[in-house]
């Protein structure tokens, strides 16, 4: 069992978790616009999210820790090495446009890593920032990349879907906040810190709204997708009510982080 739970734990504090998450909203992105599967692109977007989460989580610790990095660190280096060499071979398979606005993605990912101003630390401790640096990301790699490499015309349907996707992600990162409310700088000026749990809660579950009716507002929406979107804003809702500071790091960590992955094997499926 305790050899399990090592395994699991590894899948989660390796990023792959948050990579089949990146991949299955991807996913999602080729069936709403009628993509054929783009395998490339999939991939590309599946390593460059080890790489950037790893590096994002353990670039300081690792320099820290230079000469004595524990054995799980080590294996999560060399995966997230092996990772950019896949992000190198899938970069140079995408479309050129698709190549420069990931460029333009991966700037935004150091700059929530890295200082790039002097005596100012990362965008990832700027004050009430995080969050939207991180939803943008999410909507760059996963909704962005995928219609500009298809060559899909920029219409509205497009932009509804960026804004959806943007609360989608915004929501999850919330209930990650209030989890983290008791560990985290109280510099960072999160969601939670500043309004406090109860009205962070009524925020996700307005948000929600939007994202749900937004769907009616494309040109040829689906019912069936009304219904798995229904049942995705019901799961949505039961993870912002009972999220709180005592829960298990499991239940973001891994459960609300599958809820990508449960829409799109929701569309699957049905």
């Amino acid at each position: 069992m305790m050899g399990f739970k090592k395994i699991f734990d590894f899948y989660i504090k390796s990023s792959i978790h948050v990579a089949l998450a990146v991949y299955a909203l991807l996913r999602m992105t080729h069936f709403v616009f009628h993509i054929s599967a783009d395998q490339a692109m999939a991939n590309f977007a599946f390593f460059g999210t080890i790489v950037g989460y790893n590096f994002v989580k353990y670039d300081a610790l690792a320099r820290a820790q230079k000469k004595q990095m524990r054995n799980e660190l080590k294996i999560i280096a060399v995966l997230s090495l092996f990772s950019l060499i896949g992000v190198g071979y899938y970069f140079f398979q995408l479309q050129l446009i698709t190549q420069i606005v990931s460029v333009g993605v991966l700037g935004l990912t150091l700059l929530y890593t890295l200082p790039f101003f002097p005596n100012r630390r990362n965008a990832r401790n700027w004050a009430g920032v995080k969050i939207y640096i991180v939803a943008l990301c999410w909507v760059g790699v996963t909704l962005v990349l995928p219609v500009v490499n298809a060559h899909i015309s920029l219409g509205l349907d497009f932009y509804l879907k960026c804004v959806q996707r943007f609360i989608l992600v915004f929501v999850l990162i919330l209930i990650f906040e209030i989890l983290d409310l008791a560990n985290d700088d109280p510099h960072l000026h999160t969601v939670p810190q500043q309004i406090g749990v109860r009205k962070t809660k009524m925020v996700g579950l307005l948000l929600l709204l939007p994202f749900y009716f937004l769907e009616f507002l494309k040109a040829n929406f689906i019912e069936e997708q009304l219904i798995v979107n229904l049942v995705l804003v019901l799961a949505l809702t039961l993870f912002i009510i009972f999220a709180n500071e005592k829960r298990s790091s499991y239940y973001t960590s891994f459960w609300v982080e599958s809820i990508p992955i449960f829409w799109w094997l929701m569309v699957v499926f049905f």
